[in-house]
């Protein structure tokens, strides 16, 4: 089965964006204009893209140089998200730390062959992975930290250094950005049958590919955001990592 760009699939999508937005209205959710949005960047981009990656996943040197962009633009919009711009390098850090390991594992063992049409979809899962990874955090660690700000400074108070301090704030909730990617992991083949599942089985492979193909992007997927979220946990207790506000109210 494969979907054909046709008059059929503007309909769907279409029917689909207004329901969402309907919905989003009812609930009172402030989503329902950025529903419409991201519907068509996603319908322009993806147009876009597609023309792109014909070229790029020719040459080596030309798919790095994509899954680099990606990377980027990746960066740009979770710290924009979660408010860290004004110290991005930390957060590109964070998100390299978990890419780059899961990445040379799987080329360097030979799993998947070190070519332009291995490397742009894996690259692409795997960062974009990683970004959600950081933004769960972001979204997680800074509010915690502004709401507890009392407890930061009661362990100040004690004599504790800021580091312990920021570290004992998190640590009950430093797993918590991990938990969608451990429900998708524990629940695969049970509950949803994942992207790169179904992607195998359309393009022709066997039911044993599509899986191995699935455990590949799941595990990858999972060691990779355990990796960003703690280089970023030990980056926001080491005061590098911090939105403006935070910097200024979590001095020492």
């Amino acid at each position: 089965m494969q979907i054909e760009p046709t008059w059929n699939l503007a309909i769907a999508l279409v029917v689909l964006v207004i329901l969402g937005t309907l919905v989003a209205s009812w609930g009172r959710l402030q989503i329902k204009g950025q529903i419409v949005v991201a519907a068509v960047r996603a319908a322009l981009q993806l147009t876009a893209v597609s023309s792109i990656i014909v070229l790029a996943i020719q040459q080596l040197w030309s798919s790095a140089l994509f899954v680099l962009a990606m990377f980027t633009i990746a960066v740009f919009t979770t710290t924009g998200r979660v408010g860290t711009r004004n110290v991005w390098w930390w957060s590109a850090l964070a998100m390299a730390s978990g890419a780059i390991p899961v990445l040379l594992i799987v080329f360097l063992t030979g799993t998947a062959p070190f070519n332009g049409l291995s490397l742009i979809p894996i690259g692409s899962i795997v960062v974009g992975n990683m970004m959600t990874a950081h933004t769960l955090a972001g979204r997680r660690f800074f509010p915690e930290l502004r709401d507890k700000i009392g407890i930061y400074e009661g362990v100040l108070a004690l004599g504790l250094p800021r580091r312990r301090a920021i570290w004992m704030v998190l640590e009950p909730v430093a797993s918590e950005p991990l938990v969608p990617t451990l429900d998708s992991t524990r629940t695969v083949g049970l509950v949803t049958l994942p992207g790169a599942f179904i992607g195998v089985l359309l393009g022709g492979g066997t039911p044993l590919q599509a899986g191995a193909s699935q455990l590949l992007v799941l595990v990858g997927i999972l060691v990779g955001q355990v990796i960003t979220v703690t280089v970023m946990h030990r980056m926001i207790a080491a005061a590098y990592l911090l939105p403006t506000d935070l910097r200024g109210a979590l001095r020492a």
